[in-house]
């Protein structure tokens, strides 16, 4: 797939997906591991044991069929945990430069920090990471995999993008958003 398909079909997922930006090469790598574009959805078993609805950390690794409606991982993969961690260490890379003095240590003046790069570091990181948690790795463990919206239909019966799956139990594991409970917001900003 050349680079202007790729930024097509990634400008198509912005409005279902989380803001993928820049459109750099490690987001390129991010998306083709967590939500391939050309990604065909198999044709379903007559019946499944067990269908995870979700593929955050919470229905990573389950045998049998795993849907994701947006990217593999979950926020904790894609835009929450991991993220967040490099970027709290290029925090203290930081601060122990600035630091050093009080332990008896000179480090000349002058230390700075390069955004962009901190943010490069934490993109490529990420693209690495999620090759343990793609759509082929879950395939190649047995998961039939499948990108697109979930939906019962039936007691026993989960439709996704026009597939129609077939399965002893269901998880739903689609995740959580961040809310601040009513008591937070009684102490203001």
């Amino acid at each position: 797939m050349n680079a202007s398909t790729l930024t097509k079909s990634l400008e198509f997922l912005i409005d279902e997906l989380p803001e993928i930006a820049p459109l750099d090469e490690y987001h390129r790598a991010l998306v083709s591991h967590v939500h391939p574009m050309n990604w065909q959805n198999p044709e379903p078993p007559p019946r499944h044991n067990l269908v995870v609805i979700g593929a955050g950390t919470a229905g990573l690794g389950a045998r049998g069929a795993l849907v994701e409606k947006r990217l593999i991982g979950g926020d904790c993969l894609n835009v929450g945990c991991m993220p967040s961690k490099a970027l709290l260490r290029a925090a203290r890379a930081y601060a122990d430069p600035r630091d050093a003095e009080s332990y008896g240590v000179g480090v000349p003046a002058g230390v700075t920090v390069d955004f962009p790069a901190v943010m490069g570091r934490m993109r490529q990181l990420r693209a690495k990471i999620t090759t343990h948690g793609s759509a082929k790795r879950f395939q190649s463990m047995g998961a039939d995999v499948f990108l697109g919206e979930a939906r019962f239909t039936g007691p026993e019966i989960i439709e996704v993008d026009g597939r129609t799956l077939r399965c002893k139990q269901a998880v739903i594991a689609t995740g959580a958003r961040a809310v601040a409970p009513p008591t937070f917001l009684l102490l203001g900003e």
